[in-house]
């Protein structure tokens, strides 16, 4: 497992009047370098993600890791696709209420550990960026992990999902709270952390307001 870490540390918060200035104590001793992102929905961070990964060179995980817990969880990718990030509609008390089998455990539970497995086995592997599912809480235990958290300002989310997904503004409110309540629900629930505190991240970052390209330059900047 990788050595600990110092603290990086972000000396001044980018504006168009004033460059990219952080202050930067080496946050990786090792070659190794792994991103997490978790996101709200419509705030880019899938996108920064990505063009984070493909700038630094390493691979990107997102909806290509299904396959691979839908094979360990012995579940199709169809209903892997649905459930693993995101909580049942009905919300927390559909994880209360899940049937379970006789070791107690319940699909979503078999589901989010067959998930674990594989975000372990990428981390071990190679330097990535794993986008979303819980993964910050997974690498916990980790040293050598970036663990960010993109939001975002409700106009800009609402205009980007209309955009992306073709549809109207109600329309697009309504997705925006549904995908993030489900994803805070399974988020809560399987971490006993509360999904989007600060503190639960090394970074937090307002795509709104500092937009997508010094996003991704501040991640790079602290994964030197």
């Amino acid at each position: 497992m990788p050595s600990q870490i110092p603290i990086t540390a972000i000396a001044q918060v980018p504006s168009p009047k004033n460059p990219i200035n952080i202050l930067t104590f080496p946050l990786f001793k090792n070659e190794k370098r792994i991103i997490t992102i978790s996101r709200e929905f419509g705030s880019g961070g899938r996108f920064i993600g990505e063009e984070v990964a493909k700038k630094l060179g390493i691979t990107y995980y997102d909806k290509n890791i299904i396959s691979e817990i839908a094979e360990k969880s012995g579940l199709s990718p169809e209903y892997i696709q649905e459930s693993a990030e995101l909580s049942p509609k009905k919300g927390l008390f559909a994880y209360a209420l899940a049937g379970r089998d006789i070791t107690g455990k319940s699909v979503e539970d078999m589901v989010y550990e067959a998930q674990r497995k594989v975000i372990l086995e990428l981390a071990e592997k190679e330097s990535c960026v794993i986008i979303g599912r819980n993964a910050d809480f997974i690498l916990r235990d980790w040293n050598d992990v970036l663990n960010v958290f993109i939001h975002g300002d409700m106009p800009e989310k609402i205009q980007r999902i209309m955009d992306l997904h073709n549809v109207g503004e109600k329309e697009a409110v309504k997705m925006m709270a549904d995908i993030d309540k489900r994803r805070m629900t399974n988020y809560n629930f399987y971490t006993d952390q509360k999904w989007g505190k600060a503190s639960n991240y090394t970074l937090c970052l307002n795509s709104s307001q500092l937009g997508y390209d010094r996003c991704e330059a501040i991640i790079m900047e602290c994964v030197k």
